[in-house]
């Protein structure tokens, strides 16, 4: 099955943006509760300690992804940890969360791209559920951007272009039905546009099935790499790992010392 980068109403401009961060937060609380990135945190350790910093910069955070539970197990072996959360749409109040959740956390109010971060925002990059969302020239850029910044960076996507994942996305409106209640901040838009005029479920259904759609496999990973400018002085690494009944692709690019 071929790539297709067919729209999602989260990249929509003129989509409001409360309903977005609906969504985002709904990714953001199923994600911490299922502990959804646990087999990542060896990857996240390892870049960590090959980068030489205790900072995580973290790309299109949305609502915070699993970084609140991924927090909490990585300040265990990493008591230093600071991690820096950004996005090119903010969801400030849920930026807001997560620093109450953990003081370590902090967060950047204005618009940052992922394809041009700023160069004072230095440390390990991460980008959890969000790769899917570039073109190939864009996702390319992402990845030229931390080359040429001399940043690592590691990206995580929770799905893949497969008919099981497909599957799985296709439900996706039933487990927003069960989960909304309890996430927080309460917010009662969110119970108005979720069960009154029920959008929310609408806009996570058709996200989901066009992000795995829109994943690039592991192949498709190492052809954005192989067509990077000074690639040799990086160590990459591309490969999946096992999370519950689903994947989790990664790809992770440390700079040579």
């Amino acid at each position: 099955m071929g790539r297709l980068h067919l729209f999602e109403f989260e990249d929509q401009k003129w989509l409001p943006g409360f309903l977005r961060n609906y969504g985002t937060d709904f990714l953001q609380f199923l994600s911490n509760k299922t502990k959804l990135y646990k087999p990542v945190i060896p990857v996240i350790k390892k870049g960590l300690e090959m980068s030489q910093t205790n900072q995580i910069i973290d790309l299109a955070s949305g609502g915070g992804g699993g970084l609140l539970w991924l927090n909490s197990e990585l300040k265990k072996s990493i008591p230093e940890l600071k991690i820096l959360l950004t996005d090119y749409f903010p969801n400030i109040k849920a930026f807001e969360y997560c620093k109450k959740q953990s003081d370590n956390f902090e967060y950047v109010i204005n618009p940052v791209d992922a394809r041009d971060v700023p160069k004072n925002l230095r440390g390990f990059r991460t980008q959890f559920l969000s790769f899917h969302h570039f073109r190939v020239d864009d996702a390319r850029q992402i990845l030229q951007n931390a080359v040429n910044s001399e940043q690592s960076i590691a990206i995580f996507e929770a799905q893949e272009r497969s008919i099981p994942s497909l599957i799985a996305m296709f439900f996706s409106p039933l487990t927003v039905l069960f989960t909304t209640p309890f996430i927080r901040p309460f917010n009662i838009g969110r119970i108005i546009f979720t069960y009154l005029i029920p959008i929310v479920p609408l806009i996570v259904w058709w996200d989901g099935i066009v992000s795995s759609l829109r994943t690039y496999s592991v192949k498709e990973m190492h052809d954005l790499i192989d067509s990077l400018e000074n690639k040799e002085s990086y160590v990459w690494e591309i490969n999946k790992l096992k999370s519950g009944p689903g994947i989790i692709l990664y790809l992770m690019g440390t700079k040579k010392k």
